[in-house]
């Protein structure tokens, strides 16, 4: 962590902490419409559960960054069993694909043998249950570029293995990378494509994104619609709250948006910016059941954890 600049430290552990408080401000407003613009939410509700809390999003995201404590580079196998003892507590929020190959993996197939299943049976799923939770790698990986697109890409395909998802792990990744390291949110998304090759269909979709207007934004589970508004939200606001108010009150898929927005945005803006009355709020349990709870304080030591296992730069 010495290599880091105090600047560069601060905008990874805003990207955590975003990422957290985008997930708690999209949890009420998940599967829900789009808010008009005269009635967004702007502060923590109740929801499914109290106000502040996080989701299954930063749940996998804690247990991955968990794996990456322990294991360097990341073990694909601990990761899963990790992600397998989540599930074995029967959190209130988890994705079919998700469920489908955890449990397969609990029924004795290895990590890689349940994903390569799950994908040869729907070539064409490429939902956002993985990008949702890539956020930790950015922060151990922020000094080893080639490992941080690697390691995205292999957190993925444990249960996300079809490339538009590891793609866009890879890409969020970078963008966090670019962005803390003093990139333009601009800068941050031309380099990512340059140096992460996604599909032509992800091209289009990203390039046109700041672009597009609000309504034309359907943020549904889908990997590639998350990508767009969280690309559209920290593209078209000009603070961290604006991007991640816009991004969650687009609805339907508001947690997760948001909580990609959240790690962008706080990579963009740093702490000072996140505003204090969310992290005096935020909330949430783990691991699942053990009476553990997580605040904004603890998330930041997490995050510093995670920056200590960088190689020197």
């Amino acid at each position: 962590m010495d290599a880091l600049s105090p600047a560069v430290c601060d905008r990874l552990r805003a990207a955590a902490l975003g990422a957290a408080l985008g997930d708690a401000l999209g949890m009420p407003l998940e599967f829900g419409p789009a808010l008009p613009l005269e009635r967004l939410e702007r502060e923590m509700r109740a929801g499914r559960l109290p106000a502040g809390s996080f989701t299954d999003d930063t749940e996998m995201a804690l247990a991955l960054a968990e794996s990456l404590l322990a294991f360097s580079p990341l073990n694909p196998q601990d990761l899963a069993d990790r992600f397998v003892g989540w599930l074995g507590h029967n959190p209130p929020d988890v994705g079919n694909q998700t469920c489908k190959i955890l449990n397969r993996i609990r029924q004795g197939l290895d990590w890689e043998a349940a994903s390569l299943e799950s994908l040869r049976h729907n070539p064409t799923s490429s939902g956002n249950g993985s990008v949702m939770r890539c956020w930790p790698v950015a922060l151990a990986r922020c000094t080893q570029p080639e490992q941080l697109i690697e390691e995205s890409r292999l957190q993925s395909r444990v249960t996300h293995p079809a490339q538009d998802c590891q793609d866009a792990c890879a890409l969020v990744n970078w963008m966090i990378r670019e962005l803390a390291f003093g990139a333009s949110p601009e800068q941050a998304l031309d380099s990512a494509l340059e140096t992460v090759r996604v599909s032509e269909q992800a091209l289009d979709m990203l390039r046109r994104a700041p672009q597009q207007p609000r309504g034309a934004l359907v943020n549904s589970g889908w990997v590639l619609h998350t990508l767009e508004s969280a690309v559209w939200g920290l593209m078209t606001a000009h603070s961290f709250e604006e991007a991640v108010v816009q991004v969650a009150n687009l609805g339907h898929d508001a947690d997760t948006a948001a909580a990609v927005t959240g790690a962008l945005a706080g990579a963009a803006y740093g702490l000072e910016a996140i505003p204090p009355r969310w992290k005096i709020v935020l909330r949430g349990e783990w691991p699942l059941d053990s009476g553990q709870i997580w605040d904004a304080a603890r998330l930041l030591r997490l995050a510093d954890d995670l920056l200590a296992v960088n190689a020197p730069a």
